[in-house]
């Protein structure tokens, strides 16, 4: 009943949006991964399959105590997956997403990529909750598995409540510490944002990353890396409101601008990798089915590690191998 109400109230660009990708993307993406399913959507399963030695990233909590001390090596219980799954979509939706310096705004990516990955996996009988937040957590809609509950999710995202002038800035540790309260069963974790943000988060994703299957979807805009030339122009902090009076004709401003970009990129990495979270990178200029086709790369790898395999080298780094799936999204 609250779904039908939902849908009832929901305009219909929700409607006309979704159905577009239906039959744009959605049905480019049911042949392009038929038989990735079970990788793509990994579950939970509690029937016993096999036992394998312990790899780096694998749970602690199916080491086989037993099996461990008979052979004097780390062994793990390997389970039957169920197709069934909870999905968790965290979402910034602060008001630095709605910079975008080409057609596409990173709030529009994010709406594209979240309607399109929550109705693949609703359409499998999945379920999907997310939480959403500005200044803060502004709303949590539970897991549910209907082609409305994906509506009112995209309406929810588009008429997101506007951020107040002179606000203090982005917590996404506040969003994660919420998540790590409210989500109970382990799940597949989704942090969409630009993770523009005050420092800690990177601790705050570590822990949600213990327990649940965490990706970091990051959004940016190519004009975020280097500033083109433009003469005098005003910016604007879009969550705090301060703004400044700069001149982008200047090439030693620009070569700084582009070295800060450059260590707060190092910087996002670094904190990524030290969380333990698989990255998917998602720009303005990005096409929907590649970013999924991304995305399901991402999910065959981590299956394989899971299986005992390894990275291959073009997603290893030096210290650990979710460090460098960033560069390879």
């Amino acid at each position: 009943m609250p779904e039908r109400a939902a849908d009832a109230r929901a305009p219909g660009i929700e409607e006309r949006l979704l159905r577009q990708l239906e039959w744009t993307v959605l049905r480019r993406l049911d042949g392009l991964l038929q038989g990735d399913y079970r990788t793509l959507l990994r579950g939970a399963g509690i029937d016993l399959a096999d036992l394998r030695e312990y790899q780096f990233h694998d749970d602690v909590r199916h080491i086989d105590w037993n099996v461990t001390a008979r052979q004097q090596t780390p062994y793990v219980r390997q389970f039957t997956e169920d197709r069934e799954m909870t999905a968790w979509l965290l979402l910034d939706l602060s008001g630095s997403i709605d910079f975008g310096s080409v057609d596409r705004t990173k709030l529009s990516v994010s709406q594209g990529f979240v309607a399109l990955l929550a109705r693949v996996l609703t359409r499998h009988g999945n379920r999907v909750g997310a939480m959403l937040y500005g200044q803060h957590v502004d709303a949590v809609l539970p897991p549910r598995l209907s082609r409305l509950h994906v509506l009112n999710l995209m309406q929810r995202m588009r008429q997101r409540p506007k951020q107040a002038a002179g606000g203090s800035g982005t917590s996404l540790s506040e969003l994660l510490h919420a998540a790590a309260g409210t989500i109970k069963r382990r799940s597949l974790v989704l942090v969409v944002s630009d993770f523009i943000s005050e420092p800690g988060w990177d601790k705050a994703l570590a822990r949600l990353a213990q327990r649940h299957e965490v990706v970091a979807v990051r959004l940016f805009d190519p004009l975020e890396m280097a500033l083109p030339e433009l003469g005098l122009v005003t910016v604007e902090d879009a969550e705090t409101g301060e703004q400044l009076f700069i001149d982008t004709a200047d090439p030693a401003f620009r070569r700084r601008y582009a070295a800060e970009a450059e260590a707060r990129e190092a910087a996002l990495r670094d904190g990524l990798a030290r969380a333990g979270a698989d990255t998917l990178e998602l720009s303005t200029d990005d096409d929907l089915l590649e970013a999924m086709l991304r995305f399901a790369a991402m999910r065959r790898q981590r299956s394989r590690l899971k299986a005992g395999g390894r990275w291959p080298m073009h997603l290893r780094s030096g210290a650990g191998a979710p460090a460098a799936l960033g560069a390879a999204a």
